[in-house]
């Protein structure tokens, strides 16, 4: 299970279904419709003519044809009327109907456009969030990879309750240090590096320390040395508290799931981890994620933000104020949105890496 957002022309997606928003008399609509059909070519609209009219909110399969992909899903959403004709229901039926369709007929990818926001006058916040709750809601219960398509860059620059908040909480904490850490899935460090620079970096601290305690002991007042010795008992404490903790990310994710009482399919998919992977890392107890799965599985798992920082540290990771990704993760933990769906949406919206690793190629 996956979700990615990416911004493209549909029609240069390779998917096993491409979802079209579909005029519901058997004709070529305007937007996404014509591009679809002139890339498809005159077959699917001979195939179209066969299924006849389409109501509001249901969908019909066909196939490609000169489409990078095995059918064209048609799906017809509602024009926008002012809000009090069903049209939110009437989109999220589209939006299902589409996704069971895809299961259906065995696609393992299923392409989106952001269905009704263009000809059809749908206001563009409430297609999103249509479509979140849509994709939310099944990829909790089907393993499929849905890519959503968006061509406008509008899209990436909505403003309200959506993004708002997140755009504060970056403006307010993100640093651009000159240390920013590296997009995730290129500079993943191995667990002994990473572990064999922390050491180090400890080290390194433990001698700043005793060389500043005797610096002071000789030439400082005895209310500096006091203070100085105060905050390093406080820290070899803490010290002691890490290095004493035996506690893998293995042991600490599997204590997590069974303290929970959940099972595991509800993790995996929140996680955006296949069942397959997941019956994998359950017979590796020594597994070491990447960080971008850690963050999933930190997601995933509901965690506060002082539990996520433990658990990430099990793995030699930590949500740094300097990385960009990090700080948009941290909002949605502290806020305890913990969709990930919305998490990539933010992070496209940013132009940031997803977490979701992708798995489909567009074509040039």
């Amino acid at each position: 299970m996956a979700f990615e957002i990416i911004r493209n022309d549909i029609t240069k997606v390779s998917a096993d279904a491409i979802v079209n928003t579909a005029n519901p008399r058997p004709r070529i609509g305007a937007g996404t419709d014509t591009a679809i059909h002139k890339a498809a070519g005159p077959e699917l609209l001979e195939a179209r003519k066969k299924i006849g009219d389409i109501r509001p909110g249901e969908v019909a399969v066909t196939p490609a044809f000169k489409l990078d992909a095995k059918y064209v899903i048609h799906a017809v959403g509602p024009a926008w009327q002012g809000g009090d004709a069903h049209e939110e229901e009437t989109l999220r039926s589209a939006y299902d109907h589409a996704l069971q369709a895809a299961v259906d007929n065995g696609c393992e990818s299923v392409a989106f456009p952001l269905m009704a926001a263009g000809s059809y006058g749908f206001p563009k916040e409430l297609a999103m969030s249509v479509a979140i709750r849509a994709f939310t809601d099944f990829l909790l219960e089907h393993d499929i990879q849905i890519i959503l398509v968006v061509f406008n860059k509008s899209i990436y620059e909505l403003s309200g309750h959506l993004f708002d908040d997140v755009q504060a909480f970056v403006d307010e904490n993100y640093v651009d240090a000159a240390h920013n850490e590296e997009y995730y899935y290129k500079n993943d460090l191995p667990y002994d590096e990473r572990e064999y620079r922390n050491r180090r970096r400890m080290e390194e601290l433990y001698d700043r320390r005793r060389w500043q305690d005797q610096e002071d002991m000789v030439c400082g007042s005895a209310e500096i040395v006091e203070t100085e010795a105060a905050a390093v008992v406080d820290s070899w404490d803490l010290d002691d508290m890490l290095s004493t903790s035996n506690e893998t990310f293995y042991q600490m994710l599997f204590r997590l799931i069974d303290e929970r009482d959940w099972k595991d399919s509800r993790v995996y998919r929140a996680a955006a981890i296949s069942k397959q992977q997941f019956s994998k890392i359950r017979c590796t107890t020594d597994y070491q994620p990447t960080k971008s799965a850690a963050l999933r599985f930190a997601l995933a798992l509901e965690l506060d933000y002082d539990t996520a920082q433990q658990f990430l540290a099990t793995a030699g990771y930590t949500l740094s104020r300097s990385n960009a990704t990090d700080t948009i993760v941290e909002h949605h933990i502290r806020t305890k949105n913990y969709n990930l769906v919305r998490v990539e949406i933010n992070l496209a919206r940013f132009q940031l890496p997803p977490l979701t690793p992708p798995t489909r190629k567009e074509k040039e």
